[in-house]
């Protein structure tokens, strides 16, 4: 009897050694933000992309971690390469609308890619902030809980100029209702970079207008969070506590 256990263990055991292993990409890309080592990042979404027969699923993951790798180039003005990853993303982002898959998302990928256009090319701000408008409220009418829709708003509310209508104070509360809606399932939050960038977004919006001690507090949440999250404990939060002193 204990020999057929035995041999009934070393079966399970042959069997799970040549099973797929579900690649954990999301930690992968969480300790890439955190540890702010974007050439890490890059090597997951490059990785991923060169998977074949991604399913829906996998692929609009690939989407959001191109979405931020994305914005990071443009922040950092290697438009190159930004362009290259928009084009990639944009060509993922067709396949899973002729699909007709989470479509409320699609639309608030595609409000932020045309906002991305914009920064690789301001002149086209009219054309493209139109469409990324239109886009962002479409998300929302497909799905009011939709929290990405939100920041799309925020964002575009953020960078239009006061005279065009742009709100400081409107982005906030934008940003402010997608932290809202997804603090609404805890449980997803742990080891989310989508959370940590809302609440930077937060932390930032706050310092602009001045609000330095709801900054302070976004930002002291963030390390409590996570203390090791190098963009905000040695670039974003020292700054702003020199910027309070004086």
């Amino acid at each position: 009897m204990e020999g057929a256990k035995f041999r009934l263990i070393q079966s399970v055991i042959f069997i799970m050694a040549f099973l797929p292993v579900k690649a954990d990409y999301g930690s992968e890309i969480y300790s890439a933000y955190i540890n702010n080592r974007m050439d890490r990042w890059k090597t997951v979404i490059d990785r991923m992309a060169a998977m074949p027969d991604k399913d829906n699923a996998l692929l609009l993951e690939l989407v959001n971690y191109q979405y931020g790798y994305i914005g990071y180039c443009i922040g950092f003005e290697r438009k190159d390469e930004a362009r290259k990853y928009l084009s990639v993303a944009q060509a993922n982002l067709e396949i899973l609308e002729k699909r007709g898959y989470m479509l409320s998302m699609v639309s608030a990928y595609k409000s932020a890619f045309y906002g991305f256009r914009i920064g690789l090319n301001p002149v086209t701000a009219p054309v493209n902030g139109k469409k990324s408008m239109e886009n962002a409220k479409t998300a929302l009418k497909l799905d009011p809980s939709n929290y990405l829709a939100y920041v799309q708003h925020g964002n575009i509310e953020f960078y239009m100029p006061a005279a065009f209508g742009g709100s400081k104070k409107e982005a906030l509360e934008f940003y402010l209702k997608a932290k809202e809606v997804l603090e609404k399932n805890p449980d997803s939050l742990k080891g989310d970079w989508n959370y940590m960038s809302l609440m930077i977004l937060i932390g930032q919006t706050y310092t602009y207008l001045k609000e330095y001690d709801k900054a302070k507090k976004t930002y002291e949440n963030i390390l409590q969070i996570e203390p090791g999250f190098l963009y905000v404990k040695d670039d974003l939060y020292p700054k702003l506590l020199a910027k309070m002193k004086n």
